[in-house]
């Protein structure tokens, strides 16, 4: 009766019947006046379980996290969204997905450090679980999918490739998150993400007007770059949280930090306060040092500057620093030219124990939205040297962190610094620093627990009876549209910075996602 059962379920499905399986066993037509078997008492209860189990997935908040990057690569957009996508997940009634980049083996040797590449999806999904346990004890309750993307020298950042919101199904496309919303959504083409999602939320990690500004017709190029970020967030977002007020003011954008830092950093500034308190031991016996990654913006054109035009005050300083990059060699060789002592040495996770013992970290960078860095040092109980900057306002609350607004104040901060001693964090500011305060903040700012609408789509009104509500919503559309017209044309792409042939995963990229080349409409791994 059973194999039966399953053929005519089969039979009327392939005639667009729309009943599920479960719906199926029920049918009239199935029904017998035999009394029930053993066999069909578990079928049923089998049936029972695998539609409370659908249920249940129904009734859960389907959240979507896509970002910029992914571990090893150990950049701001790769670690903090793998933090939120692990403290959400905590959350039972949510569903949680981490949407990470995966590039080409040829990709992966320019981006990852210490010659780690993946081969295959499952290696690269698995370090990430092995990175978050490992490095910060963290278990991760969520999954993880790949979206196709390619590295651009350029702009040195990886760009999607292709229609990424293809990775996540219709049926659990409830909220989508974007790391950097406006980095994600240049060169999109395709399913506009408010028609895919019934809502979006951009979380906007980086300052890229103050990094254009460094370039050559810097002025001009921020200029557009400018109303470019607004007009595609416009389109694509719903609800912006900016980290600080460094970044550019955007459309129903709100100015929140919505980072916290690994664990391990709080622990170490725990370990690092008893040691002063119970053992009247010296917790810290090195001086300053900076990590960051070893390009100029990343404020080591500020450093340079503050320590050559004021050698001769801080004559006795000896600064470390650390990080990987594309300047490494350049920087390397800037720093030597100074009479001070100044050591550059390959980067390290900065929870390392290597950085336990420094005292004071120094951080001119003026380039960052909130710096991931200044937050671990903080945590670690360390003094932070930074620039007065609306990057570091979140800092403001710290008494361990110090500003500064000129050079000669930076010069009195640091030497201070260098003989007293940090003051220990309270509990509210430790817990402010946590992943777990991150996480109530970004819930409250992105209003997640709100009730969200069904996705509705506009109807025509006579143009009379159109409300001003019905009038944006109608410029709305035609914005997406000229966006989506407009980077569907090759040559428009790369004119606006795009790499050549990203509209599809070409055939390396497809044959490693296991997509079909050229017919690759298909869903990406899940």
């Amino acid at each position: 009766m059973f194999l039966v059962s399953v053929v005519s379920f089969l039979i009327l499905r392939s005639a667009s019947c729309s009943l599920s399986f479960g719906e199926f066993l029920r049918a009239p037509f199935l029904s017998t006046n035999q009394p029930p078997t053993p066999f069909s008492l578990s079928l049923s209860l089998a049936v029972s379980e695998a539609e409370a189990a659908e249920r249940l997935m129904a009734q859960k908040q389907h959240i979507a996290i896509f970002t910029t990057a992914s571990l090893p690569w150990m950049t701001g957009t790769a670690v903090n969204p793998l933090f939120r996508a692990a403290y959400l997940a905590q959350d039972s009634d949510r569903d949680i997905t981490l949407v990470i980049p995966w590039l080409s083996l040829k990709d992966q040797a320019l981006v990852y450090p210490n010659k780690i590449t993946f081969s295959s999806l499952v290696e690269h999904e698995a370090y990430v679980y092995w990175w978050l346990k490992e490095k910060a004890d963290v278990i991760s309750g969520f999954k993880i999918t790949f979206y196709p993307g390619k590295f651009s020298k350029e702009k040195r950042s990886i760009l999607p490739v292709g229609d990424i919101t293809e990775t996540i199904p219709d049926e659990v496309a409830d909220i989508a998150i974007l790391e950097e919303p406006e980095h994600l959504t240049w060169y999109h083409h395709g399913r506009r993400w408010k028609t895919k999602f019934r809502k979006v939320i951009g979380v906007v990690h980086t300052n890229y007007l103050e990094y254009v500004k460094r370039e050559k017709n810097g002025q001009i190029q921020a200029f557009l770059l400018k109303y470019v970020n607004s007009w595609v967030i416009q389109i694509y977002c719903h609800k912006v949280v900016r980290l600080s007020a460094a970044t550019q003011d955007l459309p129903r954008s709100i100015i929140c930090n919505v980072h916290g830092v690994n664990p391990k950093f709080l622990e170490v500034g725990q370990m690092k306060h008893g040691l002063i308190v119970e053992g009247g031991q010296k917790a810290f016996s090195k001086g300053p040092y900076f990590i960051g990654k070893m390009v100029w913006s990343k404020g080591y054109t500020e450093l340079l500057q503050l320590l050559s035009q004021h050698q001769n005050e801080l004559s006795d300083l000896q600064v470390d620093l650390y990080g990987n990059g594309e300047d490494f060699d350049d920087i390397q060789k800037s720093f030597s030219k100074l009479t001070l002592g100044v050591r550059i040495y390959p980067g390290r996770d900065h929870v390392d124990s290597l950085f336990h013992d420094y005292k004071v970290f120094i951080n001119p960078s003026t380039t960052d939205v909130v710096c991931t860095t200044t937050a671990e040092a903080l945590a670690m109980g360390k003094i932070v040297i930074c620039a007065n900057h609306p990057s570091n306002e979140f800092f403001r609350q710290f008494p361990n962190c110090h500003m500064y607004n000129t050079g000669n104040e930076f010069v009195q901060l640091t030497l201070r610094a260098l003989v007293e001693e940090p003051l220990p964090l309270t509990d509210g500011l430790r817990h402010a620093l946590s992943w777990e305060a991150a996480t109530e903040r970004f819930v409250e700012a992105a209003e997640l627990n709100e009730a969200i609408q069904e996705k509705t789509p506009l109807s025509p009104k006579p143009l009379v009876q159109m409300s001003s509500d019905d009038w944006r919503k109608s410029v709305e559309e035609a914005s997406a549209f000229l966006h989506n017209t407009v980077s569907g044309i090759e040559v428009a792409r790369c004119a606006f910075g795009a790499i050549p042939e990203t509209l599809q995963p070409d055939e390396q990229l497809c044959k490693e996602l296991g997509l079909d080349f050229p017919e690759h409409k298909m869903l990406f791994r899940h």
